[in-house]
């Protein structure tokens, strides 16, 4: 399951938010399962600034929240948005002091599980109030991961039948309610049926479909093969054609599975999508050459399985193919996945700095590489994801590595510090696959993931030095001659740009950044803003402003971002305590007087 967002206002629930996210690692779950507080209250893992906008943040998105605060709170926060019971994530208000545990929405999605869970680990009961679960020990409607349940609002129905008095009898193999204190008779009119075929609409029956149906697609002459909704529309209508033919509902079905020369046609990924199934890809070929149907299930399967009758489309050039197996098929054992790397950038250092999306990557990654220091940055991490940790010169190697990885199937994520793109992984990324010209690396699923650049926190830190046109330079020679860095200094410098300096002195390169500003010297006045921020985002941080006369470069660490202002930029200090502020005018004016006209609004 999705690990939950633990929900604090205050520093005297860390404690009962720290044993309740124990709990989720040891399952295995410790990087999915945050802590997140108050901002400028208490210290977590992620801070929030809203407490309703956040939980109504988390629950749209379908996280599972634990809440540590009172119920009525909870409550009053999630009111706009209850509405459809059957897709809300689980909702817990939990005592500050860890003393009641109190399942409020989600109990066709486990909250009575979790709710029991978290309350044996703080050593209390659970305030379970839902009738069904108090009188038979489970949630009848909540099945396992692998079945679903075939209609709602029947299995309202059939517990209250239930629980007026009637008793059941369960026809198929349903082992997770082997120990439910359920009613039973072998005469029973009621009867929970597991079963793949649709269901008839007899109001006698709680139906439950096991996912045990994989269909096998197969498209001939690349019909499909460009980003068409028609076509991927079509290949869903086949689908279904050959569920219903053999009888089955389409709840029932586990997987797509299609020829591994398929894996980039987004047509298929498209029809999975909207098949709300995993796509899964296998390598198979009749004799002839062509890959068929029946034979892809043949290899891809490795549970006992029925092949059924394969249904051709021949106008489409489509082939559908199912396969029925006796119990609930997990996905993951049929074929393997499209592979995927994500290029993520971490931000400054900053949990709450690193963008959702990056966020996302890391917790849904197999194996995660990068410099060992920032691997280190993106934890914790889950104990079964896989650290591929290096040596930060070692940039092509990682790439290539990551390549391998994903086109087997993995899900990779490539760490960087800052914005990936940004004087780090992502071009060395795409410098090895378009050195490559391999084809399995070329159908690996490929993204960059932006992030906040060293450059950006800083600038944001001290005020807004890059409001008007700027640029970024690395100092560095190691991967450019130092006299490609002088010209286009000397010409950032002469075009009167905001420049961020990267990588501005090490003991391996002590002399380059003298030589830079004595560049700069030349076109700015000593007057001029500069800003040097270093570890900005990291425990210890600092940020300095001073003048580009006053700035020697035993200021200057290779941790240090330098921003030297442009002739523009300007500071002055405000406020009581006298916080000063650094600013480039989005206006441009010889004499910083403002406009006639007001300055256009931001883009």
């Amino acid at each position: 399951m999705t690990a939950p967002a633990i929900v604090i206002l205050g520093a005297g629930a860390l404690a009962t938010a720290r044993r309740i996210q124990a709990l989720y690692a040891e399952g295995g779950v410790a990087s999915d399962c945050q802590v997140h507080a108050l901002q400028g209250r208490v210290a977590a893992d992620v801070s929030y600034t809203e407490l309703g906008a956040h939980l109504r943040e988390l629950y749209a998105r379908g996280t599972p929240i634990v809440a540590l605060c009172a119920a009525g709170i909870v409550i009053r926060c999630l009111a706009p948005l209850l509405s459809n019971k059957g897709a809300e994530p689980p909702v817990l208000a939990v005592a500050e002091d860890g003393s009641a545990v109190v399942p409020l929405l989600g109990g066709l999605a486990g909250v009575n599980v979790m709710a029991r869970d978290i309350a044996a680990a703080l050593a209390v009961q659970p305030a379970i109030t839902t009738s069904g679960e108090l009188r038979f020990g489970t949630c009848v409607l909540n099945p396992p991961d692998g079945y679903a349940l075939a209609d709602l609002g029947q299995g309202k129905r059939f517990v209250s039948d239930l629980l007026a008095g009637e008793s059941t009898r369960i026809e198929g193999d349903a082992p997770w309610l082997d120990d439910a204190q359920l009613p039973r008779s072998a005469s029973a009119r009621l009867a929970i049926r597991v079963t793949p075929h649709a269901w008839d609409g007899r109001e006698d029956e709680l139906v439950i479909h096991p996912r045990c149906v994989v269909a096998a697609v197969v498209v001939s002459d690349g019909a499909y093969a460009k980003a068409d909704t028609d076509a991927a529309h079509a290949i869903v209508a086949s689908v279904r054609a050959a569920l219903s033919a053999h009888g089955f509902a389409a709840l029932s079905l586990a997987a797509l599975l299609v020829p591994s020369a398929s894996m980039t046609d987004p047509a298929l990924a498209r029809a999975a999508t909207l098949l709300d199934v995993p796509l899964r890809f296998a390598d198979a070929g009749a004799e002839a050459g062509e890959p068929n149907a029946e034979t892809l299930l043949h290899t891809a399967l490795r549970v006992p399985h029925e092949t059924l009758p394969e249904l051709a489309h021949d106008a489409a050039n489509l082939h559908v193919a199912l396969a029925l197996a006796p119990l609930a098929i997990d996905p993951a054992t049929i074929g393997r996945a499209r592979g995927r790397l994500s290029v993520i950038g971490l931000g400054p250092g900053r949990p709450d700095l690193m963008v959702p999306a990056a966020r996302t990557a890391l917790n849904e990654a197999t194996d995660i590489l990068g410099y060992d220091t920032y691997v280190k940055m993106a934890g914790p991490l889950r104990p079964d994801q896989r650290v591929h940790g290096t040596d930060n010169r070692e940039e092509m190697q990682r790439a290539r590595h990551a390549f391998e990885l994903a086109s087997a199937g993995r899900s990779v994520v490539m760490v960087s510090s800052g914005d990936p793109g940004v004087f780090a992984m992502a071009a060395a990324v795409l410098e090895a696959l378009e050195a490559s010209q391999n084809d399995a690396w070329a159908a690996v699923e490929l993204s960059i993931v932006p992030g906040v650049s060293a450059a950006l926190a800083t600038a944001a830190q001290a005020g807004a030095p890059l409001g008007h046109d700027f640029c970024m330079l690395s100092l560095s020679d190691n991967l450019k001659p130092w006299t490609i860095i002088e010209t286009r200094l000397r010409h950032a410098a002469q075009a009167d740009l905001v420049m961020a300096f990267y990588n501005p002195i090490s003991r391996a390169r002590p002399w380059q950044l003298d030589k830079a500003l004595d560049i700069v010297r030349e076109y700015r006045a000593p007057s001029t803003q500069v800003v040097l921020g270093r570890d900005i985002g990291r425990p210890g941080g600092t940020l300095r402003t001073l003048t580009l006369g006053e700035l020697r470069s035993a200021d200057v660490d290779m941790r240090t971002m330098v921003i030297v202002g442009s002739s523009l930029t300007r500071s002055f200090a405000c406020g009581d305590h006298g916080a000063q502020w650094v600013y480039t005018p989005r206006w441009y004016e010889a004499l910083l007087t403002p406009p006639s006209d007001p300055p256009p609004p931001a883009a």
